[in-house]
């Protein structure tokens, strides 16, 4: 089997390098992007993320403005800083990093953030855009697949495409996404019956269950396309995805590694949302 390993972290390269172009283009023309990340709380995964998003905001020359709460801040204290950062007219992004402490209610803030500034494209009015195919932000992982795959030369038309996941953030989207682009598509989740069979009649699988390793060779038809949204730690401490990679490889066409995989397709696609806040 001719297996293609996905190259996650040069496609994301190459957008990155596509958006500062066209930052410095809207520069010129007086516009300038601008990124407002809230942290709430200590958590480490998230503190890792956003230093990541500060970093690329830097390279790509859009302004990141960060505000670090504390844990117990209050959801009426976030509220507030968000109706703040909605009224000033020099931020064109907002993102508020997740998961937030126990104590805030996730979709509250989703909903406060301002459509126009909804640069993570959670908020139910983009979410509405995507089903009906309005333009709108759209959420950045799926975004990143379609790009993978796009820009790997792989046809998304007419494939029978099986997303294992539902979540609002990943599954969802790439569904609707993947629909966009005439695919034949099926959402499979927890109470799904007979998934291996379902999952070896795809032409491109997504995998986005957050078990790690949890796809062997036996849920994969010969030939696919694996796109692998997952990430965790193995029993060995090293980086896995939903995937068993060293398994699957050599029964698909194309996969993407976990890490350098979807991972850095994320934040690409977040600084060419937060680009798109400020083109006409």
């Amino acid at each position: 089997m001719n297996n293609f390993i996905i190259d996650g972290k040069e496609i994301s390269a190459q957008i990155k390098e596509e958006v500062k172009k066209e930052a410095e283009r809207q520069k010129e023309k007086g516009k300038s992007a601008s990124l407002a990340v809230i942290l709430v709380g200590n958590d480490p995964a998230s503190k890792v993320y956003v230093k990541n998003k500060k970093k690329a905001c830097e390279y790509v020359g859009i302004q990141s403005l960060s505000y670090e709460l504390p844990e117990e801040t209050t959801e009426e204290e976030l509220l507030q800083k968000i109706d703040e950062l909605n009224k000033q007219e020099d931020i064109t992004g907002i993102l508020v990093q997740l998961p937030l402490p126990s104590h805030i209610n996730e979709d509250k803030i989703i909903c406060a953030i301002s459509p126009k500034k909804d640069v993570d494209g959670f908020h139910p009015q983009n979410v509405g855009n995507l089903s009906i195919g309005r333009s709108g932000f759209i959420s950045c992982t799926p975004a990143g697949v379609i790009e993978l795959l796009k820009r790997s030369n792989i046809d998304i038309e007419g494939r029978e495409c099986v997303v294992v996941g539902r979540s609002n953030i990943v599954g969802k989207p790439m569904a609707m996404l993947l629909l966009r682009e005439n695919a034949t598509v099926t959402i499979c989740h927890s109470k799904t019956k007979n998934l291996k069979e379902v999952t070896k009649r795809a032409d491109i699988l997504i995998a986005a269950v957050g078990k790690p390793k949890f796809f062997t060779a036996d849920y994969i038809k010969e030939g696919a396309v694996v796109i692998d949204v997952g990430i965790h730690r193995d029993e060995k401490n090293q980086l896995c995805g939903d995937v068993d990679f060293e398994q699957v490889v050599e029964h698909t066409s194309a996969i993407t590694p976990v890490p350098g995989g979807v991972g850095p397709m994320t934040i690409a696609m977040l600084m060419k949302n937060c680009l798109n806040a400020i083109k006409d």
